[in-house]
């Protein structure tokens, strides 16, 4: 029961914190903290116990839940998810302190759907059922859309509708591609099934069936949409620079570390192996979105003067790098990848850090207004300097590891 231990906790707390009186400001603060916290410790044990030298789904947990459709509660962790639940259960609890003194208002709905928002996100990466997946999926999104919407700067409802709307919109084509390898694949296998690990070792046809595309090709492109979204690639990435330019510190720092993991998890999980033909099929039309991706969103970084909008772009063009790896289909793209998924999270939620605690004292982000920032905050110069670092060397790492992939595979 690990895993929903983990999954759980921050659910846990968030339920504690509906009893607590909303004006006992520290004790919600610090209920948050505890049950964030709870669930990254006992997330320590996954790296100890897990072993790398199997394939297998480990820690799994797995019984019937609603037999009459074939849905079951199966959870489980390999070593594409390992990583990503202890960098969401990590920058968690990180969320609830750098929010500490910045929300003042509505304190407990905040950190009541900071907490949910883990839950959710931390199911994703663990669920190995379709119909337990997308409930997890959805809802990661009703949290953070209060969270941009309540608590976010000026134009945060039409940045909190506009996430909701395109995150919406995918999800909901999504949900027809798994509900037609629901279909497909029971019959194949004999039974109604949601179970991810059965239903990959189904074959599915690739013959021509609507405008010269297989229903695998279609089921295929159903899934890229709802992940091509959330990752976000060109040209689903319209909502991303909103979002974190209007989302409080918070909600960026889980937005750039957590969520937009999500979409590139989703084609490692589902897409690559579970329709390997169409993968192939579509490779040159993500190569060419991912190179338009990391072009566009560098030279787009350069005319920003807004510091939350330079690194919000930036997310664009470190993302079509992992898009790259990904689907160079060999294990050294796919390992620098997922590298460079961790890599993103941790040193852009740094700087999304950064910022939030530049915004609180100074109330701008446009940086024609803080230069000189060394001589007043020479410790914050070394650690902005130290997280920009970060950020260069990871990308460096990443390109070197995707052209060299790409290069053995295709050249």
């Amino acid at each position: 029961m690990l895993l929903s231990w983990i999954t759980y906790l921050p659910l846990i707390g968030a339920i504690v914190l509906l009893f607590v009186p909303k004006d006992q400001h520290e004790w919600i603060r610090r209920i948050a903290l505890l049950s964030s916290l709870a669930s990254f410790v006992v997330s320590l044990a996954l790296p100890y116990y897990f072993d790398p030298s199997t394939p297998n789904m480990q820690f799994v947990e797995k019984f019937n839940w609603i037999p009459g459709i074939g849905v079951k509660y199966y959870m489980g962790l390999d070593g594409i998810s390992l990583w990503l639940v202890m960098l969401t259960t990590l920058l968690s609890p990180i969320s609830v302190l750098c929010s500490w003194r910045s929300i003042e208002h509505r304190v407990k709905e905040f950190f009541v759907f900071l907490l949910v928002l883990e839950t959710g996100m931390l199911g994703v990466f663990v669920s190995l059922d379709f119909f337990l997946f997308y409930i997890f999926w959805e809802v990661m999104l009703v949290p953070m859309y209060f969270l941009i919407g309540v608590w976010g700067s000026d134009r945060r409802l039409y940045s909190a509708i506009k996430f909701f709307l395109y995150t919406l919109f995918g999800s909901v084509v999504m949900l027809l591609g798994i509900l037609a390898v629901y279909f497909y694949g029971g019959a194949q296998i004999g039974e109604n099934t949601f179970n991810v690990v059965k239903l990959m070792t189904v074959a599915y046809p690739h013959t021509p069936v609507f405008l010269g595309l297989s229903f695998q090709d279609l089921v295929w492109l159903a899934f890229f949409l709802g992940f091509a979204i959330k990752v976000p690639m060109f040209p689903f990435h319209t909502w991303l620079p909103d979002a974190h330019t209007d989302a409080p510190t918070a909600g960026s720092v889980i937005l750039a570390g957590v969520l937009l993991k999500m979409g590139t998890y989703g084609f490692l999980r589902f897409n690559l192996p579970m329709f390997p033909e169409s993968t192939e099929k579509f490779v040159p039309l993500v190569f060419a979105l991912s190179v338009i991706a990391i072009v566009y969103g560098a030279m787009v970084c350069m005319v920003q003067p807004d510091m939350k909008r330079l690194i919000a772009y930036s997310s664009v063009s470190h993302m079509g790098f992992v898009m790259l790896g990904m689907f160079a289909l060999n294990a050294q793209g796919v390992q620098g990848s997922l590298l460079q998924m961790v890599n993103h999270g941790l040193s852009t939620g740094a700087l999304f850090l950064i910022v939030g605690l530049i915004y609180d004292r100074r109330h701008t982000r446009l940086i024609s207004e803080l230069g000189g920032l060394s001589k007043v905050m020479p410790v914050f110069a070394v650690l902005g300097a130290a997280g920009v670092v970060a950020v260069s060397r990871a990308v460096s790492a990443a390109r070197d590891r995707v052209i060299l992939s790409t290069h053995r595979e295709y050249v």
